[in-house]
């Protein structure tokens, strides 16, 4: 049950040798799915393993190039490669004309469509949702229409524990009902409280991308309690001034964030070029946040499943 997220680009409007722009896939069960698209997103997916054919939506924070001009050479090469399911792709307006006006000259005889779903970024709203997952809009502050995602796996369905099958002999029927959370009634007359017989294989997993943006204590409001949060850090504080001109964020203040959302971990990124040296930035986070970490292109990131398997007690 796998829940990663593999780092493609870190760096801000100016790429380096080192750092590349915004995007990240996250792969949810063997499901992915890219998170902004930056220049040279399908490079970096090759280096990471990751085949594109395999995603399966995209996810546009905003309109501004280094997270979303790698997303229409992604789309030609995905016609190359002979793609036949349809692209979703959700980003904020204009991204429909945008792309019109690309189909118009480039691109024209694709064999899949790309599905564009327009993202409200002042609104908070399930967005995407599968068996498994549900992703959900976080609206951020910064210079243009802006919008963060929550990735949530959703409550997987109870298991019952083999020893309460064989101990108290239930039928297929009754390990049905146990299932749906419904009390079971015994031959000799025993009833059974569902939390008696059942567990759940797993708690929900959850990964938040906030990038770009201000500080926002409301955006880290709706993702609290998130396991893995991504927070733009693209000033150190000292330049505090210029994030706020720019509508970025400084290390401390994405820490700030992370403590407000109740984060178990805190991946920084989106670093300016005039950073040759990122620990400073790693520390200024880690003074209020110790669980931070500067994301490394090309390393994967997972959150491990927590087991919520109770030990079983049953009726003498």
């Amino acid at each position: 049950m796998t829940f990663r997220i593999t780092i493609l680009g870190s760096s801000a409007a100016q790429p380096s040798v080192k750092r590349h722009h915004a995007a990240h896939a996250l792969n949810v069960h063997e499901q992915f799915y890219l998170v902004d698209c930056g220049e040279g997103t399908q490079s970096r997916l090759l280096e990471a393993g990751i085949n594109p054919l395999k995603i399966n939506a995209v996810f546009i924070s905003h309109l501004h190039g280094d997270h979303v001009y790698g997303l229409f050479p992604l789309i030609s090469t995905l016609g190359l490669m002979g793609r036949k399911t349809p692209l979703e792709v959700f980003a904020p307006r204009p991204f429909d004309e945008i792309t019109e006006q690309h189909f118009r000259y480039f691109d024209c005889g694709l064999e899949f469509e790309v599905q564009y779903h327009p993202v409200d970024t002042r609104k908070h709203q399930l967005l995407y949702e599968n068996k498994v997952m549900e992703v959900w809009s976080v609206p951020l502050r910064h210079r243009i229409p802006t919008s963060g995602y929550l990735f949530r796996e959703k409550t997987p369905p109870l298991n019952v524990h083999k020893e309460a099958i064989v101990r108290y002999g239930l039928s297929i029927a009754q390990i049905v009902a146990a299932k749906r959370g419904e009390r079971i009634l015994l031959d000799d007359g025993t009833e059974l409280a569902p939390e008696e017989l059942t567990y759940r294989p797993y708690e929900p997993r959850s990964y938040a991308y906030l990038s770009d943006t201000l500080y926002s204590a409301k955006a880290a409001g709706l993702v609290r309690g998130v396991d893995l949060l991504y927070h733009e850090a693209t000033f150190a504080h000292t330049d505090r001034a210029l994030a706020r001109q720019t509508g970025h964020s400084t290390a401390q203040q994405a820490a700030k964030a992370a403590i407000a959302a109740e984060a178990k971990r805190l991946l920084i990124g989106h670093f300016s070029g005039r950073y040759k040296d990122i620990t400073p930035l790693t520390e200024e986070a880690r003074l209020l946040f110790p669980q931070t970490e500067a994301v490394i292109e090309g390393q994967a990131y997972d959150i491990a499943v927590k087991s919520s398997i109770p030990h079983a007690t049953f009726h003498p």
